[in-house]
């Protein structure tokens, strides 16, 4: 049982938004850590994660049992009821409410809150099925976590906090595309209109190249608003150049697919190095 509700929460993807949130938290707090504070925000938040991407499961159902690589899902194939899931949902939320409260602060877990307000009920339930750009929106679901450790750190929703929601909401979008791209035909089997679905791969793979050029420039802000030091430049630099040139070079390839396979492995890629630059090389606050 413990095995089927883990699988029901997408535990690769809940690690992936802890350690973004991590990042947050110690790129606000410049270098100073609090055992307590930073152990209760990172597990509330990993709650709540889980608690989205349960919900997430619960709503796609219908769209897993269509799709090749999801249709094995605990609550696709009935393994988990969906009674059962939506109770160890709501268990899940409060319990990461909890502790946000208990060793964060209110912002933090309004933020939280927000994201898996966006990513359940306007993402999943609505403009997935809808439209395209569903993914633009939800993007800021996936800013999130980062934002909310940061706002845990330092209890204001700060110039730092908007520079990662515009840094992580940047990185989600092309990253989504080349899932998109790679996965187009579960996609199109689903009914789901995602952007090559709906504007054609060439259109979409335009838009990806783009949206990567916009987060390597804005990968740059940290370091020009003196939050990060030269570390975090060198290797932000690095992994936008990386990406960017993936994405105009590996246009050469005849195989679409295999072409946004490269860029969705590197964008990983891209989202770990940045969270540990951000976190390494935070530049210590100055207490006024």
């Amino acid at each position: 049982m413990f095995g089927k509700y883990l699988l029901a929460t997408k535990p690769w993807l809940v690690a992936a938004n802890v350690l973004s949130a991590a990042a947050g938290y110690l790129f606000a707090a410049g270098g100073r850590l609090e055992a307590w504070p930073f152990a209760a925000a990172m597990a509330g938040i990993t709650l709540f994660v889980a608690a989205g991407c349960l919900c997430n499961n619960l709503i796609d159902r219908d769209l897993d049992r269509a799709m090749d690589r999801t249709r094995g899902r605990v609550l696709a194939t009935g393994r988990l009821s969906g009674r059962d899931g939506l109770r160890l949902a709501l268990g899940l939320m409060a319990a990461g409410a909890a502790l946000l409260l208990a060793g964060a602060n209110l912002l933090s877990l309004g933020v939280v809150a927000a994201g898996f307000a966006v990513y359940v009920g306007v993402y999943s339930a609505w403009l997935k099925r809808r439209t395209p750009y569903a993914t633009v929106v939800g993007s800021l679901a996936g800013a999130a976590p980062p934002v909310a450790g940061a706002c845990a750190a330092s209890g204001a929703f700060d110039v730092q906090a908007i520079v990662l929601l515009a840094l992580f909401s940047l990185w989600q979008i092309p990253h989504s595309y080349a899932i998109a791209i790679y996965r187009l035909d579960d996609y199109a089997a689903a009914g789901l209109p995602v952007m090559p679905v709906a504007r054609g791969v060439a259109a979409t793979k335009r838009l990806l190249a783009g949206h990567i050029l916009a987060f390597g420039l804005a990968t740059l802000v940290p370091w020009l608003c003196g939050y990060a030091g030269r570390a975090y430049l060198a290797v932000a630099v690095a992994l936008g150049l990386g990406w960017l040139g993936l994405a105009a070079w590996g246009g050469t390839d005849p195989d679409d697919r295999r072409q946004a396979r490269r860029l969705y492995l590197f964008s990983i890629l891209v989202v770990c190095g940045l969270s540990v630059m951000l976190a390494a090389d935070a530049v210590p606050r100055v207490e006024p």
